[in-house]
């Protein structure tokens, strides 16, 4: 008999949630960036590892919200945490955990969810010794499945965390063929990859302005190309400037970087083109936000 366990991967904006779910995978399918919320929403990934399969909900980061995308991004994180087998709960070890996570790991204890603590960033403790007295006061506020210290970056630890979680699999088909590590659509995957490269070249308030939606994505018949039209969303005229660069350098820049990664992931040569246009305050129009498919409803 097959076994399934399915597990939302939850925790603070930065935590390391894009980069394990991507390390657990062993594919990257997450956009990962140093920005806060890198992710708007609930991205899915799969393992299979012998008969059992494991499906991963990676959930935009806790955050206070600021506006109605960060209210459908927190939506999200609490629809994600419910009918699950548990919750892997990702701390970064250099900062104190706050008022919102203890409320969400008071919640999900209350409810007797299973939660597998996993201590990020061990790599950037100088002092080994303070990691003790971290677990100790953590564990001392909630009851854990298991703590498990890791460092995503070094691939330390991941291994243990996906040995934690087949313990908590139970009898069941499986839900995804085994050959698929997610169910993201490929235009949706490719328009991240592109916002990712984006949010690590721009600076300050402007990537959380940036939407991009993929308009055209097909392989030539005649040639192995693939040709991918996406169009970048920003919300002020000014922010549309800064995207394009002086004589475009930084949409060129950008685009390269992401079209580099696209041929990586799809194994083909990428032909791709990128259109910048300006949609005022979309991230508090709730239209937009549907039509750039970041919408909990």
């Amino acid at each position: 008999m097959s076994k399934t366990a399915f597990v939302t991967i939850a925790g603070r904006t930065n935590a390391g949630k894009s980069s394990l779910l991507n390390a657990i995978v062993g594919e990257k399918i997450a956009s990962v960036s140093s920005k806060p919320q890198t992710t708007r929403t609930r991205i899915t990934g799969i393992r299979n590892i012998d008969d059992t399969q494991l499906v991963f909900f990676d959930t935009p980061g806790l955050h206070k919200p600021v506006n109605k995308l960060s209210e459908h991004m927190l939506n999200t994180v609490r629809e994600s945490v419910s009918d699950i087998d548990a919750v892997i709960f990702v701390q970064d070890c250099t900062k104190k955990i706050n008022e919102q996570e203890l409320n969400l790991l008071h919640s999900l204890e209350s409810s007797k969810m299973p939660v597998i603590l996993v201590i990020n960033k061990i790599d950037l403790l100088k002092n080994k010794e303070e990691l003790g007295a971290y677990i100790a006061d953590i564990s001392s506020k909630i009851d854990f499945q298991a703590v498990i210290p890791v460092s995503v970056a070094e691939d330390n630890g991941v291994d243990i965390v996906i040995d934690e979680i087949i313990k908590l699999a139970e009898d069941s088909v499986h839900y995804f063929p085994d050959d698929m590590i997610t169910d993201q659509p490929e235009k949706v995957l490719a328009a991240e990859m592109i916002r990712e490269k984006l949010l690590e070249l721009l600076k300050d308030e402007v990537p959380h302005g940036i939407a991009v939606g993929v308009e055209q994505m097909s392989e030539r018949s005649d040639k192995d190309i693939l040709d991918i039209s996406a169009v970048i969303y920003c919300e002020r005229e000014s922010h549309k400037g800064i995207v394009i660069g002086k004589g475009g350098a930084m949409l060129k820049k950008a685009s390269t970087a992401a079209r580099i990664e696209l041929e990586n992931f799809f194994q083909i040569k990428v032909n791709l083109k990128c259109w910048v246009k300006v949609k005022e305050d979309w991230r508090n129009r709730e239209g937009l936000i549907r039509s750039f498919g970041l919408s909990d409803k």
